[in-house]
């Protein structure tokens, strides 16, 4: 698997166990923004099969994310990994245009299973 993968979030100890369970799926590698202010300056269209963005970050939430990736490209796949999991919280990421939901914490089967849910 040669996705190329966007990982935005403002915790390191939590960008390290994405990128850990994005290896053990065979992602060898992704790039990494520590806010989502420096996700949505990474992100450009065609550059990225993959947007992992965290919910709660300071400069930018992930809501902000998905609503700017989304502008810039439609197709990309973008998932939400988050420990909200409130139903409003939800539909609010649906209605900006999320791919989908990891919840926090996770294992690297279910991160496997997104990914393939989404072909990436």
């Amino acid at each position: 698997m040669s996705a190329r993968v966007l990982v935005a979030d403002d915790s390191s100890t939590m960008r390290k166990i994405i990128l850990r369970s994005l290896n053990a799926v065979g992602v060898p590698s992704a790039v990494e923004a520590a806010d989502g202010e420096e996700a949505i300056n990474l992100f450009e269209p065609g550059k990225f099969d993959l947007v992992l963005t965290d919910w709660n970050m300071p400069r930018k939430t992930g809501l902000d994310v998905i609503k700017e990736v989304r502008a810039k490209d439609k197709d990309v796949t973008i998932i939400m990994v988050t420990t909200e999991a409130e139903k409003a919280r939800v539909l609010e990421a649906i209605q900006a245009g999320v791919s989908d939901y990891l919840v926090k914490p996770f294992t690297a089967d279910t991160l496997r299973e997104k990914l393939e849910k989404h072909g990436c």
